[in-house]
């Protein structure tokens, strides 16, 4: 019923581009481009908000003074569903406040990230959020405690309660996993304790560690942070992609023990938490939240490994397109195809515009409407945090979307992801109430990815040589690549060493590396004699934040499936699927999201979706072979 402390890193990170985790390259060089004078249409307007700092200033104040006030109806939530109404609405309109202003300070210090004032104001709401999760710990325990016919029966009495209904019936299903107040209390406590072996992993592997610099085969000197890394792993010549490997992953090597020891923690911490709430397995407690079937996790798994093949038809395509004989894994980050095509941020709305014709003329219309106000904060500056995302949580306002554009195909992209969420979120502010309106990751990103796909085909059928479809489908190709078989085999390695310490099993760092080492494998052909894997990049488990975000990475994957899935039928099946389409949009959080995705003729229980996106890819690289073909012919 209450907004968990847990939230607060969905609601700050918002939501992450398609490349997900390949997509620092693009950060670090947004990170490094000048600043130029912009227009202040391309900067957000927050007034939208609060008019001035002193008005958000009077309602956190607000908010603070109230922050017990649902303390009045402790012990009295089964008196009458009257009651019970009271407090749920009462919850509902206090936390719709906190959400707004938590939406206004988070985005001023995600513009200067190097700001005491936005800091302050941040830490202040977290202290807030912390401080309202232990005073209202005791709603759920109540609930529980009232059991499933009573809560029924005031749902019946009460028509006010219906728009509540789907949150009670969710807190009754997790009742077993329900503690007394009491421990629930001191777990709410402990949100800030629990996140010490993420904190530590991120400050050894971003401040403490003293990273190489190496020189490279033109005189550039190239220092290997982790930002670094992610510039220079590109690199033209193929020596010095090695190289960058080699100094790289060897410091990573280097503290393979202590990156063992602060991933050991957090799976330690989860398993714990997964036992004491009495679920069967760690997994089943991670995708209880938004009560998906374990059946979708190990579905995609199984369905990619039956297929791995088509991921080993890639690599002997990019060895291809590349031409290497002897494929590495430091040549997975060349771009297969380049371009000097560029994408000014009012030329890439006008593709936005365009490719959205198959959405219809509502959503157009109101895209069209949205995207030149001012929601967006475009380009790069001095201490903004890199990389994009949708922020949406202010419901009685409008969504927020930081960008740091770079007038490149990549950043086209991403603008036409970020305003999938950001439509999203309009649409299901529209069609429901608040209480129905939080919609889930494993939803929204279905909406991002899709908006994507339908400007790249939008883009594919417009190109004026083979060259520019080549480079659309070549971006196609390693969208696919990278957020949906490196994500499934990320979600295989996290699954992996949970179940290692639920069998009572030692995890230290060197398991770790050999289980990575045996999965990046045989995802990668290395027995088949299609990518040579080495020792070297064994320790890259060491690297991914992800892992601290707990069964998370595979919705990147079930989102791409998802969305190819969707971006088929609004090309094949006319008006009905498009209203279907937008229906599902419009359910926000009005159900459980495997549950709102079969509404809309999606079974993410099945094979379908995930062999809809591995077709897809078999039928960009059936184009891309047909290119070659005709220029090598």
């Amino acid at each position: 019923m209450i907004i968990k402390n847990r939230k607060l890193k969905q609601l700050a990170v918002a939501c992450a581009s398609a490349f997900a985790l390949m997509a620092a390259s693009t950060a670090a060089k947004a990170a490094e481009a000048p600043v130029k004078a912009v227009s202040e249409q391309y900067v957000w307007d927050l007034t939208d908000f609060y008019a001035t700092q002193k008005d958000w200033e009077a309602e956190v104040e607000r908010l603070r003074g109230e922050v017990d006030s649902l303390k009045q109806y402790q012990g009295k939530l089964g008196e009458s569903a009257k009651t019970l109404l009271k407090a749920l609405d009462a919850q509902s309109v206090y936390n719709k406040e906190l959400m707004r202003v938590w939406t206004y300070a988070s985005n001023i210090r995600n513009t200067n990230l190097g700001d005491a004032k936005g800091q302050e104001m941040v830490g202040r709401l977290q202290a807030l959020w912390q401080a309202v999760s232990a005073s209202t710990s005791f709603m759920d325990p109540e609930l529980v405690a009232l059991g499933e016919e009573k809560i029924e029966a005031f749902i019946k009495s009460e028509p006010g309660l219906a728009k509540h209904a789907l949150s009670l019936r969710d807190t009754l299903r997790k009742g077993k996993h329900v503690l007394s107040p009491e421990t629930e209390k001191a777990i709410s406590l402990m949100g800030t304790a629990l996140s010490a072996s993420q904190n530590a992993r991120d400050i050894l592997a971003n401040a403490e560690i003293e990273w190489p610099t190496i020189t490279l085969s033109d005189g550039t000197k190239a220092h290997l942070t982790n930002a670094g890394y992610a510039l220079h792993r590109a690199a033209p010549a193929r020596e010095d992609r090695a190289a960058v490997f080699d100094a790289f992953w060897g410091r990573y090597k280097d503290f393979e023990s202590t990156f063992g020891a602060t991933l050991n923690g957090e799976v330690q911490a989860n398993v714990a938490t997964a036992t004491a709430r009495k679920y069967d397995n760690t997994l089943q407690y991670f995708l209880a939240g938004d009560n998906i079937p374990e059946e979708v996790y190990r579905t995609l798994v199984k369905v990619t490994n039956d297929r791995i093949g088509v991921l080993h038809r890639y690599f002997k395509l990019r060895a291809r397109m590349l031409d290497i004989k002897d494929l590495g894994y430091h040549d997975i980050y060349p771009d297969l195809v380049k371009t000097d095509l560029t994408f000014p941020i009012d030329k890439t709305r006008e593709y936005m515009l365009e490719s959205i014709e198959i959405m219809g003329p509502e959503y157009r219309d109101k895209f069209a409407k949205a995207s030149v106000d001012r929601w967006m904060h475009v380009y790069p500056q001095p201490g903004k945090r890199s990389g994009a995302y949708m922020s949406g949580a202010a419901y009685d306002v409008h969504p927020l979307i930081l960008l740091n554009h770079q007038d490149d195909y990549n950043s086209a992209s991403t603008y036409a992801h970020e305003w999938g969420h950001a439509m999203h979120k309009v649409l299901t502010n529209e069609n429901q109430p608040f209480e129905l309106s939080n919609f889930s990751i494993f939803t929204t990103e279905i909406a991002a990815i899709a908006k994507e796909i339908i400007l790249q085909e939008h883009m594919l059928e417009n190109a004026k040589s083979e060259e520019e479809r080549l480079f659309y489908l070549g971006y196609a190709l390693e969208q696919m690549r990278g957020t949906f078989f490196r994500q499934v085999m990320f979600s295989e390695f996290e699954l992996a060493i949970h179940e290692t310490v639920e069998r009572g099993e030692a995890l230290t760092g060197a398991r770790m590396t050999e289980i990575y080492g045996e999965i990046l494998k045989r995802y990668h052909g290395h027995e088949q004699g299609v990518m040579n894997i080495t020792e070297r990049e064994m320790i890259e488990w060491a690297y991914i934040p992800h892992f601290y975000y707990n069964f998370y990475v595979y919705q990147y994957a079930t989102s791409i499936a998802g969305a190819a899935y969707f971006v088929d039928q609004l090309k094949t099946g006319g008006d009905e699927a498009r209203e279907n389409y937008l229906d599902f949009l419009k359910a926000g959080g009005n159900n459980y999201p495997v549950e709102i995705l079969k509404d809309a003729g999606l079974d993410m229980t099945s094979p379908v979706p995930y062999n809809a996106v591995i077709d897809r890819m078999e039928s960009v690289m059936d184009k891309i072979e047909a290119i070659l073909d005709k220029k090598d012919g």
